[in-house]
């Protein structure tokens, strides 16, 4: 009888690393094709007023709006300061807009993970797979 041959799916990659790997991935496309959706469509958005001033217009409050903190900021108005072209002004603040929202929000995955990990640790049995399994 001869031996079995190793199999051509083992490699020195674990299953967690391929995994990590495979949400990478899917991550890094999913926030290029945000960044592109922002930049490429984002200046075809409508100019008519959007839903809430609309209302305002109708109802005869418009006129009462006041400025707020941000009307100041880089990218108020979905323009970014010193850009000419409403285009590409357009564009910039959308992906501005997608890049913050994904450092905000993966951050705060980063933290929690982080914390959860911490907890997981601290109960000693739950951080020690080969504890669980037995």
């Amino acid at each position: 009888m001869s031996p079995t041959p190793p199999s051509s799916t083992s490699s020195t990659s674990s299953p967690s690393s391929t995994s990590r790997v495979r949400l990478g991935v899917f991550v890094a496309v999913g926030l290029g094709v945000a960044l592109a959706l922002a930049f490429l469509v984002s200046p075809l958005a409508s100019s008519k007023p959007d839903g809430l001033d609309k209302v305002a217009e109708d109802e005869g409050f418009a006129d009462q709006e006041q400025a707020h903190a941000m009307e100041d900021s880089p990218v108020a108005g979905y323009q970014v300061d010193g850009v000419d072209d409403d285009r590409l002004s357009t564009g910039l603040a959308g992906v501005i807009g997608v890049t913050v929202t994904f450092a905000v929000a993966g951050g705060g995955f980063l933290l929690l993970r982080r914390t959860s990990g911490r907890r997981a640790g601290q109960d000693g049995a739950a951080a020690d797979p080969a504890a669980r399994a037995g």
